[in-house]
Order: structure tokens, then sequence, then C-alpha cells
């Protein structure tokens, strides 16, 4: 009796070829989100590649190192944080008071950290990464800090404050942003109103200080 081998068939499903601008996306996401929960220092590429779906050898072509690769990440959140930031206050009428300035800038921020919650953890993971991303960090600061001037130049209060002032309470107001951003992560049931209206009361006397100096300068 003869018998016929049965063959089976099996249909491979092809795999989705994905635009590089995609893909870079798909890898920087997974990336914040290993770098946030293991520290840079922990964090292997063999990692990266395996929540991916991809090769190491891929990661190595877009990014060239584990360092370029945390570097695209820490960049891609310094734009966000900078496009939300700007957006805010872009909404404000011409012309706004500092103190409404003010608050729409600062509840932006703690806004954008809700939302954004790995990006915030590994913008604060710099003491454990490589030099050139400790200086993206600060670039970071620096951003925030040109923002703010440049809507706080804006308003009538402060058009005649010389510029080293605006600058350092622009330095004020990012410094104790960040501060109380981590003091939040350590207190449950603090809001981002509720970090908003402590930087503001801490920082608003000041500014009004100098408001009134100028107006009656």
């Amino acid at each position: 009796m003869r018998t016929t081998a049965r063959r089976t068939h099996e249909v491979a499903v092809p795999r989705r070829r994905m635009p590089r601008a995609e893909r870079e996306a798909q890898i920087l996401s997974v990336a914040e989100e290993v770098f946030a929960d293991l520290g840079y220092q922990a964090t292997t590429m063999d990692e990266i590649a395996e929540r991916v779906g991809v090769t190491k050898p891929l990661i190595y072509d877009y990014f060239g190192s584990k360092d370029g690769l945390l570097i695209a990440c820490v960049d891609r959140a310094r734009t966000l944080l900078a496009d939300t930031t700007e957006e805010a206050l872009q909404q404000l009428p011409p012309g706004a008071p500092v103190d409404e300035v003010l608050r729409c800038g600062i509840a932006a921020f703690f806004e954008f950290i809700d939302e954004h919650d790995l990006a915030f953890r590994l913008l604060h993971q710099e003491s454990a990464a490589a030099v050139s991303t400790e200086r993206d960090v600060e670039r970071i600061r620096a951003q925030q800090g040109a923002v703010i001037v440049g809507f706080l130049r804006r308003s009538p209060g402060l058009a005649e404050v010389p510029e080293q002032l605006v600058e350092g309470y622009a330095e004020v107001v990012v410094g104790a942003c960040e501060r109380v951003a981590v003091w939040r992560t350590h207190r449950d049931g603090v809001t981002a109103a509720d970090a908003t209206d402590l930087v503001v009361s801490a920082v608003w006397t000041g500014l009004r200080t100098l408001t009134g100096a100028a107006a009656t300068a």
C-alpha cells in the first residue's frame, strides 16, 4: 500500500515594512519607557530591540549608540515640552497681565508632566547618563527660561524692567517648577493645579514688586 505524505502548507504572515520615521518614533517610545524604568546604566540595547521587535543592528544604524539613542529621546521630550508651553501661552490674549502669563506657563509645565510621566522621569536621570545628555537637559532648562522671558517681556507691566531681572525671574520659575515636580512624585494627591498655585504664590510676590516699580519709574 502506497502512503502519500501529507504536506502542511503554512502561510507566512509578511512583516509590514515600516517607514523609517515611523520606526524611529516606535523605537524612541520604547526606549523612553525602558530608560525611565531601568535607568541609563542598566538599560541594554538588547532589551530595547527585543521590546520593539527589531534587530539590535537596526537600532545602531538609526541612532549610532546607546548614548545616541538616549540623546534622541531627551531631544524629543525637549521639543514636546517646548511646543506644549508655547502653545499654551499663545492662547493668551495680547497684553495679558503678568500674573496670567506666569500662571499659564507654569500650569502648562505641570500638565505636560502629568501627560508625559515617562518623559519627565527620563529627563531627570541625567546624573546617570553621559555628559552630552546632561548638556541636552541643561538646554531644556535654558529653552524653558527663554520661552518664559519672551512672554514676560511682552507683558505691559514688565516692558521697562531690565533684561537681567526678567531673565533672573525666569530662572527662578524654571528651578521652582523642576523641584516642585520632583517633590510631587513623592506626594500623592498634589495635583497639577496645586503645584501651579504653589509656584505662582512663591514667585508672584517678587514679580508684582517689579511691575509696581516699573509703573512708578
